[in-house]
């Protein structure tokens, strides 16, 4: 009779509390792009639908913050946790593609993301717009919000516009770019031996 080996299913869950926000993120590397999220940010709420659906993973989502102040403290340990999952979910990132990268229209905007998942942190983010404010979302969180998943992920993140002019189809265009890049990225490549550096660790 003959064994078939299981592949190990990459999942994590975290939660984040403080006196500011009560934060749990559940990931699934390998899934199919489902996602539940309530944040109390309608708009992060749409982002974070569109990168599960488009990276293809699994995704919980729930935040209670203090959005009585600002949205700043809920973006912020939205994503931490979600980088920390990630981070969690690639264990050892033993025989994983390692980069990706992805353009994607998003009407008249062109978004760009490379990443590298090296176990160092690092983030450019070239993306100008012109509104202050999507809803309740303050749109110069975005930034912050992929520093804060790259920098708890420990990966180097690259997110730049091409072009564009729409605040909305920016944001979106780059968080769909993040999630392909990302979906690339975190892909088992069979050729891959081991952890794909030299240095024999990431």
């Amino acid at each position: 009779m003959s064994t078939q080996l299981q592949t190990p299913t990459r999942e994590a869950e975290v939660r984040r509390k403080t006196k500011e926000t009560d934060v749990r993120v559940r990931v699934g590397l390998d899934g199919d792009g489902r996602s539940q999220v309530s944040t109390g940010v309608s708009f992060l709420d749409h982002m974070l639908e569109l990168f599960a659906r488009h990276g293809l993973f699994d995704l919980e989502v729930e935040c209670r913050g203090d959005l009585e102040i600002d949205d700043h403290h809920s973006v912020e340990d939205i994503a931490i946790t979600l980088g920390q999952a990630f981070a969690q979910a690639l264990g050892d990132k033993q025989g994983i593609a390692r980069y990706g990268s992805a353009l994607v229209p998003m009407d008249e905007a062109l978004c760009r993301a490379v990443v590298d998942l090296s176990g160092r942190f690092y983030l450019v983010y070239e993306v100008e717009t012109r509104r202050q404010q999507i809803g309740n979302f303050s749109v110069e969180l975005a930034e912050h919000f992929w520093r804060s998943f790259a920098e708890a992920a420990r990966c180097n993140l690259q997110l730049d516009c091409l072009r564009g002019r729409n605040t909305h189809h920016i944001l979106e265009g780059t968080f769909k770019a993040a999630a392909r890049a990302l979906r690339e990225a975190v892909e088992r490549d069979p050729r891959v031996v081991g952890v794909p550096s030299t240095k024999g660790v990431l």
